[in-house]
């Protein structure tokens, strides 16, 4: 059975990324497909920023916060990343994370759900060139929900109906993309 992860990519207080995370997670889960799907909060995991010095007392701390990342991460066939648009791009801390990696989802497959003024389609961009480095084989079909129209005062979600299809669609991408390359990892 494969293993997909959904990671939320938003450690914002307050962020809209908790509920669009865990409809993805309900909406996967009640498929009833031939994968086993796991939400990963990247606001679990207290990354440093790569590359900066850090005291010798917090050293540990962050190689073990890296490492656990990297296992929980590479322990996955494919990936379905939530994440907000910031100022038409993905989020800092999704970025920073995804540094961290790059033998750990190498040939695997990954789809994307996106919220934000404009459903996050800009943080997709952003994400499918960084992916392009990474080696991770993004599928075309995404979801993208908008502040204006998926969220009651831009905060309770309420995603309208029509965006089932697209689930199911981007789903059916993650489940064949990360099928066909688990056969050559």
């Amino acid at each position: 059975m494969l293993k997909i992860g959904i990671i939320l990519g938003s450690v914002r207080q307050g962020r809209n990324g908790e509920a669009v995370a865990n409809w993805t997670y309900d909406f996967a889960t009640k498929r009833n497909d031939e994968a086993e799907y796991e939400i990963v909060d990247l606001a679990d995991y207290k990354l440093p920023f790569l590359g900066a010095a850090l005291p010798e007392a917090q050293q540990a701390e962050a190689e073990a916060a890296i490492k656990a990342w990297s296992e929980k991460i590479a322990s996955f066939d494919g990936y379905v990343f939530v994440t907000p648009e910031y100022n038409h791009a993905v989020g800092g801390a999704l970025k920073n994370a995804l540094d961290f990696l790059k033998p750990e989802v190498a040939n695997k497959a990954a789809g994307f759900v996106g919220y934000g003024s404009l459903g996050g389609t800009r943080a997709h961009e952003n994400l499918r060139l960084i992916f392009g480095e990474l080696q991770i084989a993004d599928v075309r079909t995404a979801l993208t929900f908008s502040l204006m129209t998926d969220f009651v005062n831009m905060s309770e979600f309420r995603p309208a109906d029509f965006h089932q299809a697209n689930a199911n669609d981007m789903l059916d991408q993650v489940i064949a993309w990360s099928t066909a390359l688990k056969t050559i990892r």
